[in-house]
């Protein structure tokens, strides 16, 4: 069975950093999508970046362009999400979700977020104070 492991949330003042790590486990595929999102109290879930573990195809959305970045390790099926200059309006459970299908959707690197992830890890916890 897949398992996808976050870990990472915590508390931090505004400006401040955080790296948020989401480790899948169970996969047979040589390659596949792994993706944050994130959820704020009495909002809809965002979608907020995803990459390709084989580290050759990322996706950031516009609203954390600049101040968040994702990455792989090469042979590690984890995915690092960097959080610097975090304001409170980032304030969210973050979820990690991880497709090998989605992957190979057409406009997955334009889009990432329409596609369905079945994997799904427990949220972690970010919360930034003012």
């Amino acid at each position: 069975d897949v398992q996808l492991q976050a870990s990472g949330g915590g508390v931090v003042q505004n400006g401040g950093s955080l790296r948020l790590s989401c480790a899948a486990s169970g996969f047979t595929d040589d390659d596949f999508a792994m993706c944050w999102f994130r959820q704020a109290p009495g909002k809809e879930r965002e979608g907020v970046s995803c990459m390709s573990v084989s580290g050759g195809r990322q996706y950031v959305s516009d609203s954390v362009r600049g101040r968040f970045t994702i990455s792989t390790r090469i042979g590690e099926d984890t995915v690092y999400l960097q959080m610097n200059n975090l304001k409170p309006e980032d304030t969210a459970v973050y979820f990690c979700a991880a497709s090998a299908s989605a992957l190979y959707g057409n406009n997955w690197d334009h889009d990432p977020f329409r596609y369905y992830y079945e994997h799904w890890g427990q949220g972690t916890l970010v919360t930034v104070s003012s």
